[in-house]
């Protein structure tokens, strides 16, 4: 690939088609998924959440909303549009769904109702056959549709293993008007008058973030954020949220470099509808000395290019809806140490393809485990990308839209 087409391919959003994936996922499959495709082709569907920019979400809809299309399903995006006091409240919606015992006042219910009930004004559906809506900022929307005829999907990627049930319970007011609600793994099923459904996340395999690299790339990418490569590198990449743990890493970090010499970088950005991220980063910070390289930048290259050079990745989650980045880790051949939690669990399969540790000593010893063999490090890491090829691809989360899209379609009158 030549250095222009590099930059180019780096630079847009990522449109590739169904038949790409044939080389990966086989013949058969993309006949299959082609065919399903064709019985939803005349949709149109409409996907609303609250950012383009950071976080799982965006990293879902960007591809697959690419693809829908690519198949001949019109699909939209729609943004809402939230004041830092929506997002405020947001913010706690998200961290008390996560199971934080905290309050959600009166005022902060009519500023979340009010600013979304603002954003239904201008969001015109009606040409619409299905309405799919992301996570809790935008759940209220349903409320302001009551005559609407076509399905209302809710997908919610938090961690919902354990729900604060004052909150649980004023959300489902909202959630059951819906037709389904659908959540990323079983176990966060919830007691609900109306459907469940279960769909696990996926990549995109050719975007920036994840494509193959030369290691004449990965050199580059590295010398110009002034990352060091004379010692191991160890990095957890994530969006700077206290449920990432990124203090429990630079604890796990300082207790494995007594035994083994190592440098960390943590990488995040912060997402428009997250207002805890920038003190998360001031924490970090404060807490970084000579070993440890933080940066805080969005560019997809840069995560592709660290997680094909760590000789671990962490992604020490203390909550986790299903993270993504242990997926994309995975996808390179990472040796990755993954937090016991939530999609984390569904992805390593604990001293097979990774490791799964609960506390900053855990991560400690496998991280020194690794950093001392790399012939394990090897076999796990190509054990995980196996698995990522034949669980988490984005063909795979395409063919469980359109089953979704089918068995939700309206009846034709």
């Amino acid at each position: 690939m030549s250095m222009l087409s590099s930059a180019v391919q780096r630079s847009t959003l990522g449109l590739h088609t169904l038949e790409q994936y044939e080389p990966l996922i086989g013949a058969a499959t993309v006949e299959r998924i082609a065919a399903k495709a064709d019985r939803v082709r005349t949709m149109r569907v409409a996907h609303i959440s609250s950012t383009f920019y950071g976080g799982g979400v965006t990293e879902l809809l960007t591809p697959l909303t690419l693809m829908m299309n690519a198949t001949g399903i019109e699909t939209d995006w729609h943004l809402i549009q939230g004041t830092p006091g929506f997002f405020g409240c947001t913010k706690k919606l998200h961290n008390t769904l996560q199971g934080e015992s905290v309050d959600f006042s009166d005022a902060e219910r009519a500023i979340y109702e009010q600013v979304v009930f603002e954003n239904a004004t201008r969001l015109h559906l009606d040409e619409c056959d299905a309405i799919i809506v992301h996570d809790p900022q935008p759940l209220p929307l349903i409320s302001h549709f009551a005559d609407r005829e076509m399905p209302w999907l809710w997908q919610c990627h938090i961690d919902l293993s354990s729900p604060h049930a004052p909150v649980w319970t004023y959300l489902r007011r909202f959630i059951e008007q819906y037709n389904a609600a659908i959540f990323s793994l079983p176990e966060y099923g919830q007691e609900l008058r109306i459907d469940q459904q279960f769909v696990t996340p996926a990549i995109d395999p050719f975007s920036a973030k994840n494509r193959q690299l030369s290691d004449r790339e990965i050199l580059e990418f590295l010398r110009n954020y002034k990352i060091p490569t004379d010692r191991p590198l160890v990095t957890q990449i994530s969006r700077f949220d206290r449920w990432k743990d990124p203090m429990g890493v630079i604890d796990a970090f300082r207790k494995a470099r007594e035994q083994v010499d190592c440098t960390l970088v943590l990488v995040g950005n912060n997402a428009s509808d997250d207002p805890e991220g920038g003190k998360i980063l001031e924490t970090i910070e404060s807490a970084a000395d000579e070993s440890i390289i933080v940066l805080a930048v969005d560019d997809p290259t840069l995560v592709n290019a660290l997680q094909r050079s760590a000789a671990v990745v962490l992604q020490k989650s203390t909550r986790e809806g299903f993270g993504l980045t242990v997926t994309e880790a995975m996808w390179k051949g990472a040796a990755v140490i993954g937090g016991n939690v939530g999609g984390i669990r569904h992805q390593i399969k604990d001293e097979w393809n990774g490791f799964l540790v609960s506390t900053p000593d855990q991560a400690a010893a496998r991280m020194v485990q690794l950093l001392k063999d790399p012939g394990l490090r090897e076999q796990i890491g190509s054990r995980a990308k196996e698995s990522v090829r034949q669980n988490f691809l984005m063909s795979r989360l395409l063919e469980d839209w359109l089953d979704l899209l089918a068995k939700y379609e309206r009846p034709v009158v």
